[in-house]
Order: structure tokens, then C-alpha cells, then sequence
């Protein structure tokens, strides 16, 4: 770790509380906190402002574009999983997979497969997860508009920050926390 961050390691504070020390540090990541409240996300209704019917009119490398097909893109994850992480997407703004016509859903099986097909050939994983979360409550992260995930995996890439760095990613800074709660509990006696 010391390489990395040039010298003798990140510089650690202690905070005192409650708990039990785990020896584990903390990489305190705030920028996600839009990202987990789901600023910006697009309703259903609202084509205009989704980002996957964004990404078709930038250039490729500006959108992250993989591939264009005649009715479905291959894009890679603003927020990965893994590195390769890519989906799979109609260019129609539909939420649900039984709203794809027929073709759609060939073409997106055709352009899973390529994915699998040109990320074994630049990666080599051991194996993938592929898959969609259909609504909001199913993980999906922008529900209104349908895309497949394709996420590469390699045997031991989960939970490595815990095991190896002894360091857990968290999206919000103690004190935010502390306020946030803490200005609830006060609006609710």
C-alpha cells in the first residue's frame, strides 16, 4: 500500500464511538452519495434526461460505446463492478425485457454472446455474471430504461478491499452521517 499512495501509507485519524475496532481502515468515498441517492436518475417518463438514450448521440469514446448494433449498443459501466463491466442495451427507452420485440431480443442474445466472445479474447476471465434487474426494487440502477449487465469475473476479485487492504469503501464521511441522522432524530421526537 505504501507504493501506492507514495511514501508511508494514506494518513489515519481515529474517531472516537461506539463499536467494536474491527482493524479495518476506511476508504471514505462521498462522491457515490449521488450515485446511491439516485440524483439524476431518469423516471420512467422521462426519455429526455436518461442516459442510455444520451450515449447513442456522442461520440463513441465521449459514451463509452463498445459496439452499435441496428437495435441494441454494447456500453461500458460508468460504475463498474469489475474492470470490463459492460451492458447491453436497446436504443428504445422501454423498462421492461417483455417490451422487447422479437428482434431486440435476438440482437441483445447476439451482442451478450460477442461481449462474453471479445472480453475472454482481451481478459481472460474465469467466468461472468450476466444479467438484468428488472425495476427498482430488483437492484435495478435506472430502471426505465431495459439494460443487460456483462460483468467479467476472476477467481478471488470480491472482497478483496476487506481481506487484503483491511479497508472497507464507504460513500459518506462520518460527520455527514452523524448530521443526517442526527437531523432526523430531532424533526422526530
Amino acid at each position: 500500500m505504501s507504493a501506492v499512495f507514495g511514501g508511508g501509507g494514506p494518513e489515519l485519524s481515529e474517531q472516537d464511538g461506539i463499536g467494536i475496532p474491527d482493524a479495518l481502515q476506511r476508504l471514505w468515498t462521498p462522491h457515490r452519495m449521488s450515485y446511491i441517492r439516485g440524483e439524476n436518475k431518469p423516471s420512467e417518463s422521462d426519455r429526455e434526461v436518461c442516459p442510455f438514450c444520451r450515449v447513442p448521440d456522442l461520440d463513441d469514446s465521449d459514451g463509452l460505446v463498445i459496439a452499435r448494433g441496428e437495435l441494441v449498443y454494447a456500453v461500458l459501466n460508468l460504475y463498474p463492478y469489475n474492470p470490463g463491466h459492460l451492458m447491453v442495451l436497446p436504443y428504445r427507452h422501454i423498462p421492461d425485457y417483455t417490451d422487447l420485440t422479437p428482434e431486440e431480443t435476438v440482437e441483445l442474445a447476439e451482442f451478450t454472446q460477442r461481449a462474453m466472445r471479445v472480453v475472454r479474447r482481451a481478459a481472460a476471465p474465469h467466468g461472468f455474471n450476466i444479467g438484468m434487474n428488472q425495476g427498482t426494487v430488483a437492484g435495478a440502477g435506472i430502471a426505465a430504461h431495459l439494460h443487460q449487465h456483462v460483468v467479467p469475473r476472476w477467481g478471488g476479485d470480491a472482497n478483496f478491499m476487506p481481506v487484503v487492504a483491511h479497508t472497507k469503501v464507504l460513500p459518506q464521511l462520518l460527520g455527514e452521517t452523524r448530521d443526517l441522522l442526527a437531523g432526523a432524530w430531532a424533526e422526530h421526537p
